[in-house]
């Protein structure tokens, strides 16, 4: 079995603030959110390669940052595209024709803006993928939520929370299931999916998903204050 992380880097976090993306920015130990979430990969047992996507005007920084690590994992660099699908579909597009000679192959991708995974969601997923073809992580929805009516900001419904979940990442897939849906989702054009688990529902939708519970600490930098946190 060969696990293969994507880490995702290249948005351009302008929710943060300052010219610089959020992956770069230090947090309370004066490392970048990008160190922390490639090391939690690096350290992960189950983790064979890592590939770190990033956004082309930021290739040189991120470089800088691989040479200052002891990363023995990350084997490539590269661009990323001004979609979160494109960055995954770059990646992707790395391995596909090599995996074809190494059929048991899973893809996990993962938000550089996540850089407190911890190694038991990382071990719950690699277990996971030894009978499963797609995994994601997610965790239960403990506010209410309201259905509104976007434009009035009007309350339309209530709906239950144990029928929803919030999304985290890593997503893991088998080759073979998200390299095909893929590929569909690029010829059909017009991808509107905002994480891989919506490519993989929307164009290979018979391959079920199995949800691994997350943690309330694998949260994503978005502001400013979220970046002092540790």
């Amino acid at each position: 079995m060969r696990n293969i992380a994507f880490i995702l880097a290249g948005g351009t976090g302008s929710r943060v603030g300052g010219e610089m993306p959020k992956q770069f920015l230090p947090l309370a130990d004066g490392r970048s959110v990008l160190e922390h979430s490639v090391d939690a990969f690096e350290q992960c047992h189950h983790i064979h390669e890592i590939v770190i996507v990033t956004h082309p005007d930021w290739i040189e920084q991120s470089q800088a940052i691989i040479s200052r690590n002891d990363w023995k994992k990350v084997k490539h660099l590269i661009n990323g595209g001004s979609e979160r699908w494109e960055s995954s579909w770059n990646a992707i597009s790395l391995y596909l024709k090599e995996d074809k000679k190494d059929p048991d192959t899973f893809y996990w991708f993962h938000d550089a803006a996540r850089p407190f995974v911890s190694q038991n969601i990382l071990n719950h997923v690699g277990e996971a993928l030894k009978s499963h073809l797609a995994v994601t992580v997610a965790v239960p929805v403990t506010d209410t939520l309201y259905k509104v009516e976007s434009l009035k900001l009007k309350v339309e419904s209530i709906p239950s929370r144990t029928d929803y979940m919030r999304a985290q990442t890593p997503q893991a897939f088998h080759y073979l299931v998200i390299g095909p849906a893929y590929m569909r989702a690029i010829q059909k054009g017009h991808i509107e999916a905002t994480d891989d688990v919506g490519i993989l529902m929307k164009y290979n939708p018979d391959v079920e998903v199995y949800v691994v519970e997350g943690e309330e600490a694998n949260k994503k930098i978005t502001y400013k204050e979220d970046l002092g946190e540790r």
